[in-house]
């Protein structure tokens, strides 16, 4: 059954009241890099030394050691880096065969890179509206947008949640359309304990600085058990050549630099316990932000590992309550404030904000918290408890 459209938090409310109050604590940042860069300081600083030390920078031992440990790790035959994720996406795209006269769908509540990587593939983006509980694709609308041009779909597993593979694996089987899974923000997260980019043709990551499992830079990859594709997007990315001067096709220029890749593998054997503290730390805000009338916290989907890229909330007045926040020195992000179909560079699509209801609320609601290893109970308690003291200004609003 299609989940209903969330009410709408959108209210007028009045200037914030509660100018006297100044909070003596430290800032909150939205994210702490160099408290993680601290925290593992040698081995960071002796990966980069190493590199610099061999002047060994671009391709070469420390690419091929991070992507034989992170395939190891995650259980995937086939890693293959790139410089970035939304090359990884297009570099599937175009070793797929997908270009001028396909359509790809996709979710409408994502970066631009899981859309603007069809057009520049040379296909067409369709979208589907998000689910009002889990701000992933609502599986329930996805058939509904298939016709004889649908190629693909790229299904996002947004903030760390998992989509509903079950029934969208279903319906890409159904109507013989490959399934491309974007994880860039969803490192680790699982599906009734598969991994997510294990359910499609192939998974496509991000380790731009601030994801879950991050670079100095930006780096990115793709990974698939299947030895064809493998190949074919590992020669795509490097101008078309899988041994310098044998270039079979014409590809790109998509590699990871190696201080990236040494710097991922000297992070990758904590990934999995910072994934643990990012878990915890989701559920002590679900604890300490119980009771709040004025916010939705964020909702996990049954039979999946959330790992928690980001803790997303709807909230009532939600612009005034970032600015509270950040008076407070909370730092907070909207991740994303306006749906992909909204956006200029797809208007000549013709779509209307009642084409994408949930999407189209959730603009002006959602509210990204600080959420990281390293945020401690003590700060969790200081952020919910600035956020009840706002509501609890303003209760004759809501």
């Amino acid at each position: 059954m299609r989940a209903t459209r969330p009410a709408s938090f959108a209210h007028s409310i009045s200037p914030i009241s509660l100018h006297n109050y100044r909070s003596t604590n430290m800032k909150i940042p939205f994210v702490d890099l160099k408290a993680q860069y601290l925290s593992i300081k040698s081995d960071i600083d002796g990966a980069i030394a190493g590199v610099i030390g061999e002047t060994a920078f671009i391709g070469g031992h420390y690419v091929s050691e991070f992507e034989k440990r992170f395939a190891g790790l995650y259980g995937v035959r086939h890693v293959i880096s790139c410089a970035n994720g939304t090359d990884s996406l297009y570099i599937l795209m175009k070793v797929l065969g997908i270009g001028a006269g396909d359509e790809v769908i996709t979710v409408a509540n994502s970066w631009i890179s899981s859309s603007e990587t069809i057009t520049q593939a040379g296909a067409r983006p369709a979208f589907v509206d998000v689910h009002p509980e889990y701000f992933s694709m609502d599986e329930s609308l996805l058939e509904s947008r298939i016709n004889p041009r649908t190629r693909a779909v790229i299904v996002v597993h947004l903030q760390g949640q998992v989509c509903n593979m079950d029934a969208i694996g279903q319906i890409c089987a159904r109507h013989g359309l490959i399934l491309i899974e974007d994880c860039a923000q969803s490192h680790f997260s699982e599906y009734k304990g598969k991994r997510v980019g294990l359910f499609g043709v192939a998974g496509s990551f991000s380790f731009y600085p601030g994801k879950n499992l991050g670079a100095y830079g930006d780096a990115g990859c793709l990974i698939t058990n299947d030895d064809a594709l493998a190949e074919k997007c590992r020669m795509y990315a490097n101008h078309g050549a899988l041994k310098k001067h044998q270039h079979q096709i014409e590809g790109i220029n998509s590699r990871m630099d190696a201080i990236q890749a040494a710097i991922l593998s000297a992070k990758l054997p904590y990934i999995l316990d910072w994934t643990a503290q990012r878990i915890r730390n989701a559920a002590l805000y679900e604890r300490h932000l119980a009771g709040i009338r004025g916010i939705c916290p964020p909702k996990t989907r049954p039979d999946t590992k959330h790992t928690w890229h980001l803790y997303v909330i709807r909230a009532r007045h939600r612009d005034a309550l970032k600015e509270w926040l950040g008076r407070q020195e909370i730092e907070t992000v909207i991740h994303y404030p306006t749906p992909l179909p909204a956006l200029p560079a797809y208007r000549y699509l013709g779509h209307q904000p009642s084409d994408f209801p949930v999407a189209s609320a959730l603009q002006q609601e959602i509210l990204s918290l600080p959420l990281y290893p390293e945020l401690t109970e003590e700060m969790i308690v200081r952020i919910a408890a600035a956020i009840r003291s706002f509501y609890a200004d303003h209760a004759h609003a809501l």
